[in-house]
């Protein structure tokens, strides 16, 4: 890779895990083709690979590998970066190697399953002097982008209050699948899997929480062992309030929504829009409908933000700059759903760790 102010060479990657959204993952990739090159591809499951393989068209700059092992994957030169996709279960064994090979990381959320293992995650790439990005590309879009604009321009006043809706479903069928929407497996159920993109991006926005006091349940409609009904009550460093509900038991499932209740206008995002409120009447509005994976289907979502997270996170790494997410930036989301997952157990007011 080149640096500097000069065009950079494209990145070197390696796409690690076949799962669900390994398909999505390999589809930003192809598309992004002018800021990497797919190497190689590595998973446990020599079949899932197989087929992902098939999807690479026949003219590609390269013929990506099938690697055998984690081992063929660290010692391949021609890659610079990993792309892990993987269960959060099996992080700890990918991370360590790959960052010690010096393969800068851009990790699917979430980070770890619990906040200990994301700090010892975004521990070790700071100290293996690797980049690590995370994936919450809910932030690459269009809607999202101009509402942080809008609060970066300072003009709307104090905030005051935030109202955040994950009203989701998943089918029984989702959590049948073994580990899905368990502690061992995922970290738990809808705060750190689906809820995590919103509260990443809705802090992004507001900044940080100072406390919460939280109910947090497992709902008799759908059999699973962790959470899949949330509220919580939040109280922000900056003064304002709001209000998380988040559910997966939510028929038949609705997209998410953040409200921003500023001085001077009110921000709501919904299905990729943002439609602003001023209180002199002006309204606003910004951004194409579309969804996100919420309501009833998971993988109702383009691959253009996660392109968009591809090309962010190869530019960083060619330029010796940061990702605009980085492994630390991705621990306010998981510092929060801690402290709502204590509250819910104590049944009482928790401080946010930030």
């Amino acid at each position: 890779m080149e640096n500097g102010s000069e065009e950079i060479s494209p990145l070197g990657v390696a796409l690690v895990g076949a799962g669900m959204v390994a398909k999505t993952h390999l589809a930003a990739i192809l598309g992004a083709h002018r800021h990497v090159t797919l190497r190689g591809l590595y998973s446990r499951t020599s079949e899932r690979v197989a087929d992902l393989l098939k999807a690479v068209p026949a003219d590609y700059s390269c013929q990506p590998r099938p690697y055998g092992s984690l081992e063929q994957c660290l010692m391949d030169d021609s890659v610079d970066a990993a792309i892990v996709v993987t269960p959060p279960n099996v992080r700890e064994e990918l991370i360590q190697p790959l960052a010690e090979a010096g393969k800068h990381i851009l990790l699917e959320k979430p980070v770890a399953r619990n906040l200990p293992e994301a700090e010892q995650v975004v521990c070790v790439c700071e100290q293996a002097d690797v980049q690590l990005g995370i994936v919450f590309q809910h932030r690459f879009r269009a809607a999202s982008q101009m509402a942080k604009r809008l609060v970066n321009q300072r003009n709307l006043g104090r905030l005051g209050a935030v109202e955040v809706s994950v009203p989701w479903w998943r089918e029984q069928s989702y959590y049948d699948e073994p580990g899905r929407g368990t502690y061992e497996r995922d970290g738990g159920g809808v705060l750190i899997n689906q809820a995590i993109h919103t509260i990443d991006l809705f802090l992004s926005l507001t900044g940080p929480v100072e406390s919460v006091q939280a109910m947090v349940s497992t709902s008799p409609l759908l059999k699973m062992e962790a959470e899949n009904f949330v509220v919580a009550g939040l109280k922000f460093e900056n003064g304002a309030v709001g209000s998380l509900t988040a559910s997966t038991c939510s028929f038949p499932g609705a997209s998410e929504v953040i409200v921003l209740h500023f001085v001077t206008a009110s921000l709501r995002l919904e299905r990729g829009v943002l439609s602003v409120s001023w209180r002199d009447g002006q309204t606003e509005r910004h951004g194409e409908e579309n969804t996100s994976g919420g309501g009833a289907d998971p993988m109702a979502f383009t691959h253009a933000w996660h392109q968009a997270v591809l090309e962010d996170f190869a530019e960083a790494v060619g330029r010796g700059t940061r990702p605009t997410v980085t492994g630390h930036d991705a621990l306010a989301a998981h510092w929060l759903i801690e402290a709502i997952e204590r509250s819910g157990e104590r049944g009482q007011v928790v401080q946010v760790t930030n």
